[in-house]
């Protein structure tokens, strides 16, 4: 298989308010999604992410979602897809600027939040978030959830000559068809390292997981998304990664 790439979401502190421990997490990824404004950040923040992923060598994606910083972004919007497709242009458009500032590019693109589990459900709000990919720079990858159909995914994004990421998931519990279980179930976010360290082990092999339903679940996945916003989550980033620097 090839190698899978570690994403992290980062930046996604606001003003004087810290979220995450990003200094920690950083050196451990290949892929940093750099919040956008709209859920959470703000310029300079953006821009001291930037620098921190450049100084790693870490290659930066934007992070968009929708305009709901109360609500984290969690939270679904009555957005139109002429509107989504706006403002992920916006956001693009927002952190590349401060790319180029400091001498890098965005990379790639994913969505946040409720943006991200509605187009994966919806093929109209996933068509737009398509456009406004294409339309800044068919080259731009799309991250999206790898499920067990990715078929529809694929056709889609050919039809508007974009490339995918297919991204799972180290921490988070998945339904039979490989969508991530609601944060507001039991059992849907996992905490313990050495569960969370099967799982990206099996990602990694290309074994299959099991389904909240019991059913084994195969995913093909580019990527494995981590989070790393307290020191339990730390210690398991780093596991993963020396994980996968050990898998031939």
């Amino acid at each position: 298989m090839p190698r899978l790439l570690l994403n992290a979401d980062m930046g996604e502190s606001f003003g004087p308010w810290i979220m995450g421990q990003d200094e920690a997490v950083m050196p451990f990824v290949d892929l940093a999604n750099v919040a956008c404004g709209f859920h959470a950040a703000d310029p300079d923040t953006m821009r001291r992410t930037v620098q921190l992923a450049k100084r790693h060598g870490v290659s930066v994606g934007a992070h968009p979602a929708y305009p709901d910083l109360v609500g984290f972004g969690r939270r679904t919007l009555a957005c139109s897809p002429a509107e989504i497709e706006n403002m992920v242009l916006y956001q693009l458009g927002e952190l590349d600027a401060l790319c180029r500032a400091e001498g890098t590019r965005v990379s790639y693109l994913k969505p946040h939040g409720a943006l991200y589990n509605d187009m994966m459900r919806d093929q109209h709000k996933l068509a737009a978030v398509m456009s406004a990919v294409a339309a800044f720079d068919a080259g731009l990858p799309l991250m999206l959830m790898a499920t067990a159909n990715p078929a529809p995914a694929r056709a889609l994004a050919a039809r508007h000559g974009i490339n995918l990421w297919f991204e799972a998931f180290a921490d988070r519990a998945n339904d039979a068809e490989g969508f991530l279980v609601s944060r507001s179930l039991p059992g849907a976010v996992h905490h313990q390292t050495a569960q969370i360290l099967e799982q990206a082990r099996c990602i990694a092999t290309g074994q299959p997981l099991i389904a909240n339903d019991g059913s084994e679940l195969r995913l093909q996945a580019d990527t494995l998304c981590v989070h790393g916003d307290n020191p339990e989550s730390i210690a398991a980033v780093k596991a993963i990664r020396q994980l996968l620097d050990t898998l031939p």
